[in-house]
């Protein structure tokens, strides 16, 4: 039985124990990365594949006689034809929940960070200002707490409850927004209500055909002047260009981005043009603790050793 991991690089920087998976199969190949060109040959005699981001259609499905078990190293299924999969008799796995304390760490980091404008200061002090300054401390760019304001959270899974958590934990008071397009709830705002009264607001929904360009212009404008934005969720939920104005035109307080609408953005973003103030854009690391990685390995392992004993672990078709 042969094991393939076609972009190991994607999860794996060197920093992974990948004894977790060896210890189930007899055999692995090991792939940094895999481009179209190379996938066939790689999973030809596979009976397991482990893929993050290579996309798995049914022509590579079909040029794959022994594969039994796809592994998607990820939440999302979107690399993975499932239909097809079915019919070929593949089943397929993904991972839940693994990333979660590193999301959640992740969306404060960059909260506080725009509240206490680090940014700013931190250029100010390596341009020679403090030094330069007759006071003590510098108070040029102003600082809000967290305490008392108002968070807003679209997307109650997971990540949402548990960034509410931690949002209570600072003092806020937190506001939950309807699924866009889905049933009502009583404990829930519509997000055209809830917009108005947040100081933050933070995405945590799939990109899905309701959600996409879910935050754009009209939206925008119905936030706070002095608001911030955090999107850890996936790009498209936002519509950049509309960030990009709202920001310049300081409609808005602050932004942080971790996910764009293409990833990486090799023809460029209107997000990565010169002269947006308040942006912070990380390239796509939310998720991307040592810890959560190590999880993520651990969840693929324990998703193997399930298929292998006749059981369903983390199953999607």
């Amino acid at each position: 039985m042969l094991g393939v991991f076609l972009d190991r690089d994607t999860v794996d920087n060197g920093d992974m124990d990948l004894s977790v998976l060896e210890a189930q199969l007899p055999e692995w190949c090991f792939y940094g990365i895999t481009s179209a060109a190379e996938l066939l040959p790689r999973i030809a005699n596979a009976t397991v594949i482990i893929s993050n981001k290579v996309l798995l259609d049914d022509e590579a499905l079909a040029a794959a006689p022994h594969l039994r078990l796809i592994c998607i190293a990820a939440t999302g299924t979107n690399s993975v034809d499932l239909e097809a999969a079915t019919r070929h008799g593949i089943a397929v796995c993904n991972v839940r929940g693994y990333a979660t304390p590193s999301v959640v760490q992740h969306t404060f980091a960059v909260m506080l960070s725009l509240s206490m404008r680090l940014g700013r200061y931190r250029r100010a002090v390596m341009r020679g200002e403090w030094q330069q300054s007759p006071h003590f401390s510098m108070l040029d760019y102003p600082i809000h707490e967290l305490a008392g304001k108002t968070l807003g959270i679209v997307g109650y899974g997971e990540l949402g409850k548990n960034v509410a958590k931690v949002a209570e934990a600072f003092g806020m008071r937190v506001l939950i927004s309807q699924r866009p397009g889905g049933v009502p709830l009583p404990d829930r705002l519509p997000l055209h209500e809830l917009l108005p009264q947040v100081d933050v607001l933070s995405l945590h929904c799939p990109l899905t055909p309701e959600t996409r360009n879910l935050i754009g212009e009209k939206e925008l404008a119905l936030m706070k002047p002095a608001a911030l934005l955090i999107n850890t969720a996936r790009g498209g939920i936002v519509d950049e260009v509309a960030l990009a104005d709202t920001l310049r035109d300081h409609r808005l307080g602050g932004a942080a981005v971790d996910v764009l609408t293409t990833e990486p953005p090799r023809s460029g973003n209107p997000l990565l043009a010169d002269g947006i103030p308040n942006l912070i854009i990380t390239p796509h690391i939310a998720w991307a603790s040592i810890e959560a990685r190590q999880r993520l390995l651990e969840q693929i392992g324990l998703n193997i050793a399930a298929f292998l004993n006749g059981t369903q672990r983390n199953r999607v078709n």
